[in-house]
């Protein structure tokens, strides 16, 4: 169990999130964490409840908002995965999710910078984040790099070759993510189309999606893009997800047609996903997720 003065740091930083947003206009939502269709996506397999879906993200509720007419939200909310444990993974988690209207994914990693510069100061860090023997230089000048361009520095192959043999999220973990936020944050940006599900195509390389990780410390900390807003394209690539999830010998669960109804009326706009208890991780220096948390899911 995580000691009494984990606890306060924990709420300490989520207070502070929470300020960030209201601060900046956005409204809290809530939505329902019990789902009947989540997005099909071939590396999430979803826990299932009575015939529904326990939220893999709140992702697919909080665009219906935006579609609403809500321009700006945010949300701190449990999530859950199944099959994800380990010193940086947890079936059931905490995730930070915010969408803006009329906004790209140039917005969100604008944000990113301001949000960790808030909690640098209110935690006392100031513009500096120590982990794991690492000194992270919160300052203006952050690291951006194309998957394309970390691929061929760092991974023994392109990126086309890792996609070609099923290996490209084996390769990042080993070969690129440890080179990553090792001295600034660093945002790995314009994944390959087949890599960004819900994503938008680059107007400028419509053979990449403009989605990006941040990485701090090798630790991928959040993932965020311009949404993708072509009801039929969706679709279409749900379709293709859903066709892989079948080859994996899974059921891909029934498509979610009533977010896809909504896409109809929502305006251009950009979303992220952020983990905050590997969040706290970094701002408590801890070494492994369990001790970030209240209560470990093999401790119930």
């Amino acid at each position: 169990m995580i000691p009494i003065h984990g606890l306060h740091l924990r709420a300490v930083l989520i207070q502070a999130l929470r300020t960030f947003f209201i601060d900046r206009g956005y409204l809290e939502v809530e939505t329902p964490i019990r789902i009947p269709a989540p997005a099909p996506e071939a590396h999430i397999v979803p826990l299932t409840s009575e015939g529904w879906f326990l939220q893999t993200s709140p992702e697919l509720c909080m665009k219906r908002l935006l579609a609403a007419g809500i321009p700006k939200i945010f949300q701190i909310c449990k999530c859950f995965r199944k099959g994800e444990r380990g010193d940086r993974h947890l079936p059931e988690f905490t995730m930070l999710e915010w969408y803006g209207a009329k906004s790209d994914y140039r917005d969100l990693m604008r944000d990113c910078e301001a949000l960790l510069h808030h909690l640098g100061t209110v935690m006392g860090k100031g513009g500096v984040l120590e982990w794991q023997g690492r000194r992270i230089d919160l300052g203006p000048e952050w690291e951006h790099i194309t998957v394309a361009e970390a691929f061929r520095r760092y991974a023994p192959c392109t990126v086309e070759e890792a996609l070609a043999q099923d290996q490209f999220d084996e390769i990042l973990v080993e070969f690129v993510e440890p080179h990553l936020g090792m001295t600034t944050p660093t945002f790995l940006c314009d994944y390959p189309v087949v890599l960004g599900a819900l994503a938008r195509l680059s107007p400028a390389e419509p053979k990449v999606a403009e989605r990006f990780e941040l990485y701090v410390a090798g630790l991928e900390l959040a993932n965020g893009f311009s949404e993708l807003v072509d009801p039929v394209e969706q679709r279409a690539r749900f379709l293709a997800e859903q066709a892989i999830i079948r080859l994996q010998g899974r059921d891909p669960g029934p498509m979610p047609e009533v977010f896809l109804d909504g896409l109809e009326t929502m305006p251009p706009a950009a979303g992220i996903a952020l983990g905050v208890d590997r969040l706290v991780m970094l701002f408590g220096g801890a070494d492994n997720i369990d001790q970030v948390v209240a209560f470990m899911p093999e401790g119930l």
